[in-house]
């Protein structure tokens, strides 16, 4: 069974195994045959939404991704019909287990995010639950308008969601929390009644919304007193119902006009009370300056202490970030040039500190004061001024991606979320954090923090394993935490919410009265308790072992990989920071699984913004093609999670689907802060595959090319004479499982030809070693032979790896890509021991194609040849970084003329941007005289290889290419287009019957005797 998706959007509905179709229950059987959008009832569907971003997982009876609101209203029919329970899910990054339970999860992100309506004078707008924050922010933008809860997830967090958890963001100071900002609410109740939940004059005058009002005012007012006891008097506070809201002393705005909006009481109840079908959001003017002081910090304490006097100054936002944090940002290659730009010396901790207004000069004057408000506290020279919005930009990235980098440890202890959001007035934070970094001590171990200084909420995480001792730990932890809390007469859950992980602390918070309300407003919405059960009201203990994802009885199968993942394989010790190789309790795969284990689910590779992540999700907006539903996959396999069907547990079918329309693109191991790096995982799958079930003619074809090139570069025009038979050429690649629409790769004659290899100068001066791929070599060697004459013109001897009579080195990344790990591993030996004669000389490698010598710095590392790989890796260039490098060390000079083009448009291969090796292509460009030069903000091309060539991918892979590449290029004119990678050619070429330059054939044409 299948439903009509656009191109790329192939997926079917997956219900159970043939066998297993009788067993169908009528919910099951219902939306199946009703619903237009998607019903995933498969054990390895209902797995990947079994866990969110946090420590939780509870498999679901199913789910479904509504196409539009009739689907909605309908599968909650049906829900109902059945007595099912109801779990609304957005972008799954809640931290406290919201969206995970033994219900229906209907997911929303997928179709149900539209603007519904937009006010610009009113300040209004109305979406649908699944609209991605910075997706809304975009397209507010042109108005000056946007909705000021920026929370660090905004790139994949649903408005649905931030509304159902009360989120806060990190300029809550200045524009308040969730429920300061919901003008009304759309939803639907348990027993089908649509209402608007908004100011209570504005509100339908039916039955049951009278009896709801009324009910939520006699219990709200007859707990009043109550209320104005026991609920915390902090701006961050977000436990329970916002049952105050008939209060007019407590916090919380009311509608414009001052009378209570019932809208209030839905924000923050996750999903327990109703299911939001639209919300109505206010806004706020777009600050049209910024500016940020840096301040670093001695101690963590100083930190802590002195923000008290910083938030006088009035800021926007006073962010903090710790020691730990600043340590792993370094570690990573995105975020360490950042951070260092941030930092004076060595601090214990940093604060950012933002200014915004529409007035630049008082911004700058507040940011002076700043300077002179830590100078009078004793800190002079602490802080690092920021005034120009990219430096401001590129460090808030760095703050925002904190829970990620926080997750980014290696080994089984990991932070774990269950008293991060506890808020405590600020004249107490610094006494807090003492006191409870003192309790972390006490139980072994050490907390990383980070977060919203500004109003006494720091996300605190204890390092610990909760496959082994965590749990008590957890436990002990948190009653010490509550105890200072209450002292301090703060709130126990200030941002994120209670799920699973506070729920059972709403009763510790407001006492046994209100708890008892709470009970009551539950019943009054939902009497069958089927939204969101066992949340806020009756919730289960935090500790419950049976729904951790990581429980002591986890246990990782027993995996021998073909490859190297011993460096995964770690312990850390919380209090030191000091990793060293696992003990016995190692991991069962060599490594293996604890690399897949680095997904800490917070959805981060959801994100449409920029970079490369995840290409394959941009089109089908499934979560099993995003690296998280891989990654939840994998793990679940590898720990004998789903249903075991004979193979290994890599050569499962649900392996395989789910890696279906990975392109190894390797943006996860970059853009990915805890580094998943899905693309070898991939190649592991894949060879776990071809040992149970073979190889197939397709992948043979592809994984040999290198070996049958020489041959049919000999005889170019008998492959030509295939694609001049088109019945012919149809029949052929039917055959193979090839697209009808692509051509066959055109052979011709090699670049490392008798004639070049035999006319070897001597060498002299500057060295360097030409590594022409097969690719330059037998398909497009005009670009080996432009920088051939590139560097024989900046004055290098140029080697080649290849002697007469000799078949060429070549990387091994076909055998890979085809899953035969073997054979690329013996091509890497050959390669090595070729090379490290040149390595031994001191001669750097310099590649053309990027998948190709990328692979030499990347997966030669992980065969097992230890040092010589690394001196390889380390001497390998690609030609664009290798120029850079020469240029900067002033060993480089090349005279270089206009072209007769003005523009160029330059498309970064995967790899390239992977490794942040796009930008030295864009200085290289930059050196042509009158040349202006920009980069296409694209993800993958969608060629990736083979995958663009495979019939059942050929939709999806166009699909990627015309997200935002193929427009660029038709929209480009005249421009030079560049792409150093020959699938990004081909691609531009089929789509948009442009040619594509690789950097060298360019620069080779700006030479004055070209």
């Amino acid at each position: 069974m299948r439903k009509d998706h656009s191109p790329g959007l192939v997926q079917p509905i997956r219900l159970m195994p043939a066998s297993a179709r009788a067993a169908l229950t009528p919910l099951t059987a219902r939306l199946a045959k009703e619903l237009k959008g998607d019903v995933l009832f498969d054990r390895a569907s209902r797995g990947r939404y079994a866990t969110d971003a946090s420590i939780y997982q509870i498999m679901p009876i199913g789910v479904v991704v509504p196409k539009d609101q009739a689907d909605l209203r309908l599968a909650l029919e049906i829900a109902r019909d059945s007595k099912a329970a109801v779990l609304a899910r957005g972008a799954g990054t809640s931290q406290c287990g919201q969206t995970v339970g033994e219900g229906l999860v209907v997911d929303t992100s997928k179709w149900l995010n539209r603007i519904v309506d937009f006010d610009r004078d009113a300040r209004t707008v109305t979406v649908e639950p699944g609209i991605v924050l910075d997706h809304l922010n975009a397209w507010l933008k042109p108005s000056g308008l946007w909705f000021p809860v920026d929370v660090s997830t905004g790139a994949q967090c649903t408005i649905g969601g931030m509304a159902g958890n009360n989120s806060c963001g990190s300029r809550s100071i200045e524009y308040g929390i969730m429920v300061h900002n919901v003008e009304a609410i759309d939803a639907m109740l348990a027993n089908g009644d649509e209402t608007r939940f908004a100011a209570l004059s504005k509100m339908s005058n039916d039955a049951r919304t009278r009896e709801l009002i009324a009910g939520v005012r006699r219990i709200a007012e007859r707990e009043r007193d109550e209320l104005r006891e026991r609920v915390p008097k902090v701006l961050r506070r977000v436990a329970g119902y916002n049952l105050d809201l008939f209060d007019c002393q407590n916090p919380l705005p009311y509608s414009r006009d001052g009378e209570p909006n019932l809208a209030n009481l839905l924000v923050g109840s996750e999903g327990t009370l109703a299911f939001s079908r639209q919300l109505t959001l206010k806004l706020a003017p777009l600050p049209t300056h910024k500016v940020l002081g840096v301040v670093n910090f001695p101690t963590f304490y100083a930190a802590m202490d002195m923000t008290q006097h910083i938030v006088k100054l009035g800021p926007s936002a006073v962010e903090l970030v710790d020691r730990t944090m600043i340590d792993l940002s370094m570690s990573n290659a995105a975020f360490r040039p950042v951070i260092e730009k941030a930092l004076r010396g060595s601090p214990q901790a940093v604060l950012l500190v933002e200014f915004a207004g529409d007035d630049r000069a008082a911004q700058l004057t507040q940011l002076a004061r700043l300077v002179e408000l830590m100078g009078d506290l004793g800190l002079p020279g602490s802080v690092v001024e920021m005034p120009e919005a990219a430096q401001q930009k590129a460090l808030w990235e760095v703050r925002k991606a904190g829970l990620n980098i926080m997750m980014s440890m290696k080994g089984d202890g990991k932070p774990v979320s269950f008293i991060e959001d506890c808020a405590v007035p600020l004249e107490h934070l610094a006494e807090y954090t003492r006191r409870l970094t003192e309790v972390f001590h006490k139980h072994g171990t050490e907390g990383t923090w980070y977060a919203h200084a500004s109003v006494g909420t720091l996300h605190v995480r204890p390092i610990l394993d909760m496959r082994r001792d965590g749990a008590g730990k957890m436990r002990a932890i948190a009653e010490e935490a509550a105890a200072m809390v209450r002292e301090y007469k703060g709130a126990y859950s200030g941002e994120h919410g209670d799920g699973l992980c506070r729920g059972e602390w709403v009763a510790w918070q407001y006492g046994p009265r209100i708890n008892a309300a709470f009970r009551e407003i539950k019943v009054l919405f939902d009497p069958e308790n089927r939204m969101s059960p066992n949340r806020i009201v009756d919730p289960p203990r935090m500790d419950d072992p049976v729904k951790f994802r990581f429980s002591p009885s986890y246990r990782e199968s027993a995996w021998q990989p073909r490859l190297d993942w011993s460096h995964w394989n770690v312990t850390r010790d919380p209090l030191t920071g000091d990793e060293g190789p696992a003990g016995s309790g190692g991991d069962a795969s060599g490594g293996l699984a604890k690399a897949v284990e680095m997904c800490n689910n917070n959805g981060h590779c959801r994100k449409f913004d920029a970079g490369t992540m995840c290409p394959s999700y941009r089109v089908t907006r499934d979560e099993q093609h995003l690296t998280r539903g891989r990654a939840n996959t994998l793990r679940l396999a590898l720990s004998g999670q789903l249903a075991d069907d004979g193979h290994n547990a890599l050569a499962s079918r649900d392996v395989k689907e789910v890696l279906d329309l990975c392109v190894s693109c390797k943006g996860c191991k970059r853009d990915c802060p805890t580094g998943v790096d899905m693309a070898r995982i991939k190649i592991e799958a894949r060879a776990a595959w071809n040992a149970e079930h073979g190889t197939t003619l397709r992948d043979r074809l592809v994984a040999f090319l290198p070996r049958y090139a020489p041959i049919a570069s000999r005889a170019p025009a008998l492959v030509a004479a295939i694609e001049k038979a088109p019945a012919f050429a149809r029949a052929v690649k039917r055959r193979l499982g090839l697209a009808p629409s692509r051509a066959f790769p055109r052979f011709t004659r090699p670049f490392l030809s008798s004639g070049v290899l035999s006319d070897r100068p001597v060498s002299r001066g500057k060295e360097v070693l030409l590594f022409v791929d097969t690719f330059n070599n037998y398909m497009e060697p005009d670009n080996a032979r432009a920088a051939r004459r590139v560097l024989e013109a900046a004055g290098y001897t140029v080697h080649f790896n290849a002697r007469d009579g000799e078949r060429p080195l070549c990387c091994g990344r076909t055998f890979l890509s085809a899953g035969r790990v073997d054979e690329a591993k013996a091509e890497a030996r050959r390669t090595l021991d070729a090379l490290m004669p040149y390595i031994d000389r001191g001669i750097p490698i310099v590649g053309l194609e990027p998948s190709c010598l990328l692979t030499v710095r990347d997966e030669f590392l992980a065969y097992g040849f230890g040092d010589e790989a690394k001196r390889l890796a380390a001497a390998s260039f690609l030609f664009e970084e290798f120029l850079v490098r020469e240029k900067t060390a002033q060993r480089l000079a090349l005279d270089l003329k206009p072209l007769s083009h003005a523009k160029a448009f330059v498309h970064g291969h995967c790899h390239q941007k992977a490794f942040d090796a796009l930008r030295p292509a864009q200085v290289v460009l930059g050196w042509i005289p009158q040349l202006e030069v920009s980069t296409i903000e694209s993800s993958c091309c969608g060629m990736a290889g083979s995958f663009g060539y495979e019939a059942e991918h050929y939709q999806t892979s166009m699909a990627m290419a015309e997200l935002s590449l193929l427009p660029a290029v038709r929209e480009a004119g005249d421009a030079l287009i560049v792409a150093d990678g020959m699938s990004c050619r081909h691609q531009i070429a089929d789509g948009a019957q442009r040619e594509a330059l690789h950097v060298a054939r360019i620069l080779a044409q700006a030479l004055p005797d070209d």
